[in-house]
């Protein structure tokens, strides 16, 4: 079997969205994917790889990202440097008081105006918190003045030292840790989707692990992975 076929004619789907899965769910590069499925009977090169991720990372962040319900009443948010393509980005992160990653937004700057950019997509797609926890930034403080919707929201900053904000921070961990699988990353567009999938699966197992009764658990990874396969499916 060679690689001059389409890949989309020699692979079943459940093949595709495991590999895609391994990728976005543990802290592998596509060369350990390959090795992975190898040891499977499953001859794949890293850069087919690659082009799955390519197409089906946005279609099924969106899918699972629609069917996730509405979340906790209070938002931790923190910002980290990260290198896209070499040049510096700022990681904004919001997560709720379980430690479900609401949203990820990659931006160039750290002032007013993007994290007023990011409240604001938060707001888009979330009801409005009770509090709002931050570090010392001020601004959050300036950009939460900005908006209507969040002037009766309680704003609490917090020590970073403190590790008050634990929640968020403790949340970036397994980005780094795909940014050292990964070698750095190196595309702002396909960061971006990576990230938007990787906080959708993430959330798939943490939340329903630690927060949702067994048998309600595993109705939602079925409906979930059902979710998944019927979009893989669409667009072989």
């Amino acid at each position: 079997m060679t690689d001059r076929k389409p890949y989309r004619h020699r692979f079943p789907i459940s093949i595709i969205q495991y590999a895609v899965w391994l990728y976005h769910r543990f802290p592998l590069s596509y060369r350990d994917v390959q090795e992975l499925l190898q040891e499977r009977g499953i001859e794949v090169s890293h850069d087919t790889l690659r082009e799955w991720n390519i197409k089906f990372s946005p279609l099924i962040a969106e899918e699972l990202r629609h069917r996730e319900p509405r979340w906790g009443s209070r938002w931790h948010m923190d910002e980290v440097c990260t290198t896209v393509g070499g040049v510096r980005h700022w990681l904004w992160r919001a997560v709720d008081e379980h430690g479900v990653v609401l949203d990820v937004l990659l931006q160039r700057h750290r002032d007013t105006e993007a994290a007023r950019t990011f409240l604001a997509r938060l707001l888009g797609e979330f009801h409005v918190p009770e509090t709002i926890c931050t570090d010392k930034l001020a601004s959050y403080g300036a950009a939460i003045r900005k908006l209507p919707a969040l002037q009766e929201v309680h704003h609490q900053q917090v020590i970073s030292t403190a590790r008050c904000n634990n929640l968020v921070e403790q949340s970036h961990r397994p980005t780094r840790q795909q940014e050292r699988s990964q070698l750095g990353f190196r595309k702002l567009k396909r960061t971006q989707e990576f990230l938007n999938l990787h906080a959708r699966m993430t959330n798939l197992h943490r939340h329903t692990r630690t927060t949702v009764p067994a048998h309600i658990r595993r109705n939602n990874q079925n409906q979930a992975f059902q979710t998944w396969s019927t979009v893989a499916a669409g667009v072989a």
